[in-house]
């Protein structure tokens, strides 16, 4: 008896150690997770070779014309040498001196960066650049917090359209250099994107999770809180104000949607009933062809 006593004190103390262990190890686990930047989205690569102890990866972005940004390269070759890690698996690459990381530019491929290896094969852990200062998390995040901050004027349709004619709004745009670089590593080229692809990809950016759950309805995540996201394209010959169906049908979308908020993004310009429903319900944001600026230098300033 006394044997078993001693034996089941044993299991009981060894039981509580693993679970203790357990505990410990989950919150390290957490407050690790908490500290790291945000993730971003792969360019999606085009080709891999080796050749002479070079090892190139081309990827489907979109490089500027002229000299390449710094921070594009960059984040190319970060990129490239995950390629490499990943290959390395089922690949001999150990003669590997040298990784180039190629984007491109028109029909060609063009060399955005490179590294030199320090030791044949040993790949190191780089540092991605920061493209969003102050912004460590998504947690940090809070996407009707900057949609608050929108004009409630518009321009004046006469003034601002030729007609029905809507200029590309890209080129009315000023992105900061290292999101730019961000949105072409996206292979979303941020001088003709429309204002959907622009403001997807810089959420993208911050860490956000974002789905597209039907044609223009997204789904982001940002720190556990989700949002509706619905994007409004404007085609040549529409009309350049956003529309009553598709203010009405966003609305009652945003109502029914099980999300903490909701925002339309459009290059149209907003009719003014647009202000009156968001005062009646400050979850929804109208993001139109006025307001773009405004919520994009929100977002690039973290």
């Amino acid at each position: 008896m006394p044997g078993a006593v001693i034996a089941a004190i044993v299991v009981a103390a060894a039981v509580a150690l693993a679970a203790a262990v357990w505990m410990i190890a989950r919150n390290g686990a957490t407050r690790t997770a908490a500290s790291l930047p945000p993730s971003r989205p792969a360019p999606p690569v085009a080709d891999f070779h080796v050749h002479d102890g070079t090892a190139t990866v081309s990827f489907e972005v979109p490089l500027p014309a002229g000299e390449v940004d710094e921070v594009l390269g960059r984040l190319l070759v970060v990129q490239a040498v995950e390629v490499l890690r990943d290959k390395r698996h089922h690949l001999p690459l150990d003669a590997v001196t040298r990784i180039v990381a190629r984007g491109r530019r028109d029909a060609e491929w063009v060399e955005a960066g490179s590294l030199s290896l320090e030791t044949p094969g040993v790949l190191p852990r780089l540092e991605p650049p920061v493209l969003i200062p102050g912004l460590h998390s998504g947690r940090d995040l809070d996407l009707l917090v900057h949609a608050n901050a929108l004009p409630e004027h518009a321009p004046g349709l006469a003034a601002a359209t030729d007609g029905d004619t809507l200029a590309p709004l890209a080129a009315e745009l000023r992105l900061p250099a290292a999101i730019s670089a961000g949105l072409r590593s996206q292979g979303i080229d941020p001088t003709a994107a429309d204002a959907g692809d622009l403001v997807i990809g810089i959420l993208r950016l911050t860490g956000a999770t974002v789905t597209e759950t039907a044609p223009g309805t997204y789904r982001a995540v940002v720190g556990g809180r989700p949002t509706l996201i619905r994007v409004v394209p404007h085609r040549p010959g529409e009309h350049p104000e956003l529309g009553d169906a598709e203010i009405r049908r966003f609305a009652a979308d945003a109502a029914s949607s099980r999300t903490d908020g909701a925002l339309l993004i459009t290059e149209k310009y907003s009719p003014f009933q647009v202000y009156e429903r968001e005062r009646r319900d400050p979850r929804t944001r109208y993001v139109t062809r006025e307001r773009v600026q405004h919520f994009i230098d929100s977002l690039a300033l973290g």
